[in-house]
């Protein structure tokens, strides 16, 4: 691609840089003041450095399991924002073979919220501090190391009061009940970790697993009308559910197709609104878990997948779509979006979300990326031929023939990868999208070369950040 000169626009800053055509609009008042210094974060001003805190010593356990789930809990947040950019940093001199980094990178784009920001939340059961085994909280020690210990969590800077009620509700509920928890699957119990989900409406959704064992129909039916009775008249009322849901499994992890969620009261779904779109949330639905720094990562999103908002051309591939959220953000500034997604209820989510949308221009499918996407690409570029790919993987990556589709075809030139553990797979990824040709694996068009790399906290006092990033040919 030929240089040229042209502008990134933040908030009233406008920054020249070659091979940029994209207005970037943040509303971060910390964005803006970071980048009135310089887009590249180990040359901005000298800050004051702080030594890492020496935690040794007797910590109580609630100060342990602070730093198992927000390991950053004791920096302010300006630091743990330091933090998390020169580790980006040193991922992306990675990416550029430990060199310098040939690309701009935006300084991190913080969380309009810091504290209680989580919206979903997994509570497990297990022994606690006083070794009682109906203790509803987090892990700390290592099952394989047998010292696992479950703390209570109201302590944690991430989780809203909310959950931590239904939590402490959940607990008492157990404690009541005749049948044990199962902590180990092979050792019997049956009360196993709660969930809960709440939206910026301040509706809450709870679901309860459970272990059946060798229970027979009539004696579920006993448990799940105490467990109803429980949230709706008695203690837990206080929790004021908009919905309670039960899965019974024997297994850790469990879909709906092999054992459905079991409504026992109220509504079938909560919805969250993002950027002006609605969105269903079904009990296992893929959402992002911070509601405000989400809106923030989408717009970076749409802005780098389509800049011109004016365009309306093209067409947006969302490939690992889940429920639609961040295609359907970006939707209208395209002809056309198609998701493609493994999990099949995640499409029908997506689907349902288009049409609550009044979208008629979405298209999502069902199947594994590297079955679906070669002829997916071959039938889109023969349309209008401008074809934009947005990518959201889990922490697995891509497969390599999801990485030769996007490759080898020529109608692809713009890829927006979007990464909440860069350090991993993806940079396996991002390799491949960038290399030279190599026939022996198959990567016969032209390489990508990064243009654009904006981290995004999306999880306070957490070392966890996303990072997108814009790859262009």
């Amino acid at each position: 691609m030929a240089c040229c000169r042209s502008f990134i626009c933040i908030r009233g800053f406008l920054l020249v840089r070659p091979r940029w055509e994209n207005c970037l609009s943040f509303s971060s008042k910390e964005t803006i003041a970071a980048v009135q210094g310089t887009l590249h974060p180990q040359k901005n001003r000298q800050r004051k450095r702080h030594k890492k805190p020496n935690w040794t010593g007797d910590l109580s356990w609630e100060e342990r399991l602070a730093s198992v789930v927000t390991p950053l809990w004791r920096l302010s947040y300006d630091e743990q924002l330091e933090v998390k950019q020169k580790h980006q940093v040193r991922i992306l001199e990675r990416l550029c073979g430990g060199g310098k980094i040939t690309f701009p990178v935006l300084p991190i784009l913080p969380s309009p919220v810091r504290d209680g920001y989580r919206n979903k939340s997994t509570f497990s059961v297990n022994k606690g501090v006083d070794g009682n085994p109906k203790t509803v909280g987090f892990y700390v020690g290592k099952g394989k190391d047998g010292n696992i210990v479950c703390v209570n969590g109201d302590h944690l800077p991430n989780i809203p009061e909310k959950h931590k009620q239904v939590a402490r509700c959940y607990q008492e509920f157990i404690h009541r009940s005749s049948l044990e928890p199962c902590l180990l699957f092979h050792e019997g119990g049956h009360w196993r970790e709660v969930t809960v989900r709440t939206n910026t409406a301040g509706h809450t959704m709870a679901v309860v697993y459970f272990h059946p064992q060798q229970l027979t129909w009539e004696e579920l039916a006993v448990h799940k009308s105490d467990l109803t009775e429980f949230f709706t008249r008695g203690a837990g009322s206080a929790c004021e559910l908009d919905s309670l849901y039960f899965q019974e499994s024997a297994m850790t992890r469990c879909s709906h197709e092999n054992s459905p969620y079991q409504l026992l009261y109220g509504q079938t779904h909560i919805h969250e609104q993002m950027l002006g779109f609605s969105f269903r949330i079904s009990p296992d639905a893929f959402f992002q878990v911070n509601q405000a720094a989400a809106q923030v990562l989408y717009s970076a999103v749409r802005d780098l997948c389509v800049p011109n908002s004016e365009d309306r051309t093209g067409t947006l591939l969302d490939v690992c779509c889940g429920t639609g959220a961040m295609g359907i953000t970006a939707s209208p500034r395209v002809q056309r979006l198609v998701g493609v997604e493994l999990i099949e209820q995640a499409v029908e989510d997506a689907r349902y979300n288009a049409a609550l949308n009044k979208l008629d221009k979405c298209e999502f499918i069902a199947g594994k990326a590297e079955a679906v996407l070669p002829g997916l690409v071959s039938r889109l570029a023969s349309g209008d031929g401008r074809l934009t790919a947005l990518v959201n993987p889990s922490r697995a990556g891509l497969h390599h023939k999801v990485i030769q589709a996007l490759r080898n075809r020529p109608a692809i030139h713009r890829v927006v990868y979007v990464s909440c553990k860069p350090d991993g797979e993806a940079l396996r990824n991002f390799r491949e999208l960038c290399c030279a040709p190599d026939p022996k694996r198959n990567l016969t068009g032209d390489a990508f070369s990064p243009s654009l790399a904006v981290p995004v906290d999306m999880f306070p006092h957490t070392e966890h950040c996303e990072l997108v990033i814009l790859f262009e040919r």
